[in-house]
């Protein structure tokens, strides 16, 4: 993406939340690593009174206005404490007044990459995002990183990043940011394929080797350009008959970022990241990164 229309560059989502604090430290960090200016975003939803009392709603609004500037001065100085010796990125703030997943949604138009934290974690299928993480991964633009609050250690900074790819378009913009993010943090780069996105069980006279191969192929294909376009990031591959959600997941443990498309072809033929993308962005304990199409 060209600069001139990252006017937001990092742009975060705010409000105060442990989630929230989670993802301003993962997007200084990104921010400078990346020499990209950092937004901090608040939302300040409408008032909505059910009777014509002007001076309540008055009061509630100042209410509000308080309280968005105390977020945003927390965030601000989370920023800071965040650079620790790295000099931080250009900051700005912003307050819009309307919920919170549409100021970010309409946002992310304009941003090289949108943080927002996660909310709610539990098994695979089960856990839950929140309105705003999800609104992002169902309808945001551009890269959008879910980071979660977690009190356990964070990820070993030479674990790789954990790339998702399913040979589909869609998956192409998902793997040019996995290895520039691999390069950037001098780690190597897990690629993990499935050529289905459903349990599947034995069938009788089913090649499986063929499909083996034909994923092997796919990887090679889809991988080979960026290889050499980043000649120092180690790349394992991995190839998986089935549910990639779960494998990404599992392997996710053992890395310190993922990185996914937001759709893929569907059906028996290839990943279906639109939902994939989904169930990581809930489960992983690590940060998440799902690449929309803009």
């Amino acid at each position: 993406m060209s600069d001139d229309r990252a006017k937001y560059g990092i742009l975060v989502g705010v409000d105060g939340s442990p989630e929230s604090e989670a993802a301003i430290r993962w997007a200084t960090t990104e921010a400078i690593m990346r020499d990209q200016p950092l937004t901090l975003m608040h939302a300040i939803p409408p008032v909505v009174v059910s009777w014509p009392v002007a001076y309540l709603e008055a009061s509630f609004a100042d209410s509000q206005a308080a309280s968005a500037r105390e977020v945003i001065e927390k965030a601000q100085k989370t920023v800071q404490a965040s650079a620790g010796e790295s000099q931080p990125p250009p900051l700005r703030t912003e307050m819009r007044h309307t919920d919170a997943p549409s100021a970010l949604v309409v946002g992310s138009r304009d941003a090289y990459m949108t943080v927002v934290g996660s909310r709610g974690m539990g098994p695979l299928g089960r856990a839950l995002l929140g309105s705003v993480s999800s609104g992002l991964v169902h309808h945001g633009h551009g890269p959008i990183a879910i980071i979660r609050a977690e009190e356990s250690q964070a990820p070993d900074a030479a674990s790789p990043v954990l790339l998702g790819i399913d040979g589909s378009p869609a998956s192409e913009e998902a793997t040019s940011l996995a290895f520039d993010e691999a390069s950037r943090r001098g780690v190597g780069l897990v690629a993990l394929h499935a050529w289905s996105d459903v349990g599947v069980l034995p069938v009788l006279g089913m090649d499986w080797h063929k499909y083996e191969d034909e994923g092997h192929e796919v990887l090679a294909e889809r991988l080979a350009g960026w290889q050499e376009r980043y000649p120092d990031v180690h790349v394992e591959r991995r190839i998986v008959c089935d549910q990639p959600a779960r494998w990404l997941v599992d392997e996710s443990q053992q890395a310190q970022l993922v990185v996914v498309g937001s759709h893929g072809r569907g059906g028996f033929s290839g990943m279906l990241l639109g939902s994939v993308s989904s169930k990581v962005a809930q489960a992983a304990k690590v940060p998440v990164i799902v690449v929309r199409h803009r």
